[in-house]
């Protein structure tokens, strides 16, 4: 029998259909974020696990990563799956680490990525919502976060309370409240979740937040009218009765919207711990022609009509070169007058014993001066 020929390579080459001989990742161009591998789940390019056949691919579909973005990085399994991505699929992100889960049923679509302080709050807020479901409700401090109020500490824990005041088990790290209201609190629809109203959440949070948070983020929702008067007084009454109230004795005296930052709010409730209590806030300087000079956060009366005055400077606000310029001809005319000794501190001066409340000190000593509380 004669021998049977070998193809000839390079008749392959130029053959129709030329069949691969390794994996090569696909250079297609999609508007989605996509994934390469060798598996119809996708996998990681240096793993093939395809016996030399061509890659597949799937993409994560651009609206679920819209989705994801607008709920501090997360989607919930019924999300997922609703953009086709199920739940085998599902596990294969998570253990290429694509994905991480970071409670029962929620997903972090982007796990690599970092977070800024305001977003990791987002992320705890949402983390409670995308796990219990549609039946859950942003409460206390999470439903803060997602009104936007400002104040809050940098690391929340998720909590939610259940629809129709039902009891549950935490789990995940998730906080299940049951409030024993005598009427339901309201709540309203926020994205793909539900989050008490504003006075209610503020009433669920507040006896449980420190007096310096407490007091930040009433000031914030005060000066940005996002509560009025008669709102802060409605969310007083609701306080009233439930477990820690009496530890808010002290903080509805000190809530001052004149405060225009959470870190001005802090630097006012140190000085007054401190036993430095300014005289006004947000003073404003004009020259002798009355044209206004400038203005600044805190500010002490000094004897023949001077002023010792502090400014907070926020790094995000005040680092940008712009700001940097304008405060510093904002500086040069205060200081011009002769009637100011300007002080600027920072967040790291901050504290009752900080090194803001003992430069002040010094130079109220000692007419001005008085025992810290």
């Amino acid at each position: 029998m004669a021998p049977r020929k070998l193809a000839d390579p390079g008749a392959m080459a130029g053959s129709r259909r030329a069949i691969p001989t390794r994996c090569e990742p696909s250079t297609d161009r999609v508007a989605t974020r996509t994934f390469t591998g060798c598996g119809p789940e996708g996998g990681r390019a240096d793993t093939p696990r395809c016996g030399g056949l061509m890659p597949g691919r799937f993409a994560i579909p651009s609206s679920l990563l819209t989705l994801a973005r607008g709920q501090g990085g997360l989607v919930s399994a019924a999300q997922a799956a609703s953009a086709g991505i199920g739940s085998t699929r599902r596990s294969r992100l998570v253990q290429s680490g694509r994905w991480a889960r970071v409670a029962r049923s929620v997903y972090d679509v982007e796990p690599a990525s970092r977070l800024s302080v305001d977003e990791r709050r987002h992320r705890s807020a949402w983390t409670g919502v995308l796990a219990f479901g549609p039946d859950a409700i942003a409460v206390g401090t999470c439903a803060l976060v997602l009104h936007g109020v400002a104040g809050l500490p940098q690391v929340i824990r998720p909590e939610v309370a259940l629809t129709g005041g039902r009891d549950g088990r935490d789990r995940d790290g998730i906080r299940v409240r049951c409030f024993g209201d005598p009427t339901p609190f309201a709540h309203r629809r926020h994205g793909a979740g539900r989050v008490a109203v504003l006075p209610w959440a503020l009433a669920q949070a507040v006896p449980e937040l420190q007096a310096r948070h407490a007091v930040a983020a009433l000031d914030d929702v005060l000066r940005r009218g996002l509560l009025s008067g008669e709102g802060l007084a409605e969310v007083r009454r609701l306080v009233a009765g439930r477990r820690g109230a009496a530890r808010t004795s002290g903080v509805w005296a000190m809530v001052d919207p004149r405060s225009e930052s959470p870190l001005e709010t802090f630097a006012r409730l140190d000085c007054v711990a401190g036993g430095v209590p300014p005289d006004e806030l947000q003073v404003v300087i004009r020259g002798e022609d009355g044209r206004f000079l400038g203005r600044a956060d805190l500010g002490w009366r000094r004897p023949g009509g001077r002023w010792l005055l502090a400014e907070i400077d926020g790094r995000e606000i005040h680092e940008a070169p712009e700001a940097l310029l304008r405060d510093r001809r904002r500086q040069n005319a205060l200081l011009s007058t002769d009637r100011v000794t300007l002080l600027r501190f920072t967040a790291a001066d901050l504290g009752a014993d900080g090194r803001m409340v003992r430069t002040l000190r010094a130079h109220l000593r000692p007419s001005r001066a008085v025992t810290p509380s």
